[in-house]
């Protein structure tokens, strides 16, 4: 896998990420934990986007 094609897939995965986490805060019965675990992974793979991108 190429770098473009290994940061969209990245990329995408961040959005994917992002729209879980709005999708929990929203909903009442989510655990907070679970939202905390969403946000860690989202983190972690931004931080790996600026990475390759720097």
């Amino acid at each position: 896998m190429n770098l473009n094609a290994h940061l969209t897939e990245l990329k995408r995965k961040h959005q994917t990420l992002s729209e879980k986490v709005e999708k929990a805060e929203r909903a009442p019965s989510v655990d907070g934990l679970e939202i905390a675990s969403l946000k860690k992974q989202k983190l972690k793979l931004k931080e790996e986007i600026q990475r390759l991108t720097s």
